[in-house]
């Protein structure tokens, strides 16, 4: 294979035999394996620091500031309860921050060093197409038999011009992340994911943090009865939500903003100290020159692709954020690996229905397959098992019982459809559902494999007898 590569790198005009455009989790991660399949790769980044958003001002700084504000609110609530006594817990923001931006700063400088050791070539700058096999990256010109467009996605305003995000009162999540102290009312505009995490991180700090969804339900994709249960955990921690309500107006001052609301049961103003406005986020391909090209997009602005992740000029891939389906880091990484594969001689994978979501809210939420409103939607007859945490060993001894395991199985062959957790480490056990998932398990298939004792883990088993069977534990 090696050999063939460099025969036609002899004869070949081309600088590169890959060139990938961004360095997220997909870019990165497809650059590298490219590389250590024997393609002569660049990877090309208009940031100062490789990682593109999620680990610069995404998911991974929001992880480390859910994390250290879930401990400070456990020192201040739930230490006593194991006997562990803290005379008047303080917290240190900026320590925090710090924190973070260590988190940041490493994982953003390993992949600098992953590109030396899998001589991958980093090219700073912006790219824009100059043709099918030419980019120019500030001014120079690079070239490439393939390329992929990995430029990810950014946070979107909201529609009309209403309250445009200005990083001073009116907040992105890259904002709200980087905030000097805590808003004693934190206004959030949007009920997903990024809302719900970033929402969760200030009101443990000791924001009031009130929620306006557009929505009649929060954590719209994940399964309703997980979703309800969810915000009813909120609640109890002291967040409020505005569900069916739509932003009609506003304004922000130095001091302060204003929201104007529509809604059947909620105010017609709300006033806070910030807003975040968390509403979802868009493609980004400002200045690639994709029309140029004949590169199509869809009303959401996302890449047309066919089933290879081909655009409509097949040597150019797109994958991730600016393509269609769910706007997570893993998915991208696949996607990435997926193209990476087929070009490098091989035959890539992807099942997109075994990719997990997670809200790191605590506790957590986490998901694969279809919800049970999804099962409905399609008349898919279905079994459905559930186990609740307050009825799990480990959940008990750890005071960490809220929450449940819910398993939807074909009602004919027991094949699991979905697998949806509410409660601690939900993040982590997700992923034996995507393993069942991935290789077509049977909801009897997980039950009847043993479980170590005591484990959260145990709440799948349980679950899972209960979708095809009866549990022994509820």
């Amino acid at each position: 294979m090696l050999s063939k590569l460099r025969i036609c790198r002899k004869f070949a005009s081309f600088d590169y035999d890959l060139a990938v455009i961004g360095s997220g989790p997909g870019g990165y991660v497809a650059a590298i394996k490219a590389a250590q399949l024997g393609l002569n790769t660049a990877c090309i980044e208009k940031r100062a620091t490789l990682g593109g958003t999620c680990l610069n001002v995404g998911c991974i700084p929001a992880k480390s500031l859910a994390n250290s504000t879930h401990k400070y609110a456990e020192a201040c609530k739930d230490f006593q309860k194991h006997g562990i006594i803290v005379e008047n817990p303080r917290f240190d923001l900026s320590q925090m921050m710090k924190a973070k931006q260590k988190a940041v700063d490493g994982l953003t400088k390993g992949i600098g060093s992953l590109f030396k050791k899998n001589k991958v070539t980093h090219v700073p700058g912006t790219a824009t197409f100059k043709g099918a096999n030419e980019i120019e990256v500030d001014g120079k010109k690079l070239t490439a038999k393939n390329f992929i467009i990995a430029t990810g996605s950014e946070p979107a305003n909201l529609p009309g011009g209403i309250l445009p995000i200005d990083e001073n009162r009116v907040l992105s999540s890259t904002g709200a992340m980087q905030l000097a102290e805590v808003p004693k009312k934190l206004l959030v505009i949007g009920g997903g994911v990024i809302g719900l995490e970033l929402g969760s991180v200030w009101s443990r700090l000791g924001s009031e943090v009130i929620f306006v969804e557009f929505f009649n339900r929060i954590a719209a994709g994940n399964d309703l009865e997980v979703a309800q249960a969810l915000q009813k955990i909120l609640e109890k921690q002291g967040m409020k939500f505005y569900l069916s309500t739509k932003v009609v107006g506003g304004e922000s001052t130095s001091n302060g903003v204003k929201l104007n609301l529509e809604g059947t049961n909620s105010p017609t103003t709300l006033e806070g100290d910030y807003a975040l406005v968390s509403v979802g986020r868009r493609p980004n391909t400002i200045g690639l020159n994709l029309e140029g090209l004949g590169i199509t997009k869809d009303k959401q602005g996302r890449i047309e692709v066919n089933d290879q992740l081909q655009t409509a000029v097949k040597n150019i891939y797109a994958i991730g954020d600016v393509i269609k389906g769910p706007m997570l880091a893993h998915k991208a990484e696949e996607e990435g690996i997926f193209v990476a594969e087929n070009l490098g001689g091989g035959k890539g994978h992807i099942n997109y229905e075994a990719i997990p979501g997670v809200i790191y809210t605590h506790p957590e939420v986490a998901m694969v397959g279809k919800t049970e409103e999804n099962l409905k939607e399609m008349n898919v007859e279905y079994n459905k098992g559930t186990f609740p945490f307050m009825a799990n060993s480990r959940a008990r001894a750890n005071n960490e019982t809220e929450g449940f395991v819910k398993v939807l199985a074909d009602k004919k062959t027991d094949r699991i459809l979905g697998i949806h957790i509410i409660g601690p480490t939900a993040g982590e056990l997700i992923m034996e559902g995507v393993i069942g998932m991935e290789y077509k398990a049977a909801s009897e298939d997980l039950a009847r494999t043993t479980h170590a004792h005591p484990g959260f883990c145990e709440a799948i088993k349980e679950a899972c007898l209960a979708a095809f069977s009866k549990p022994i534990h509820f």
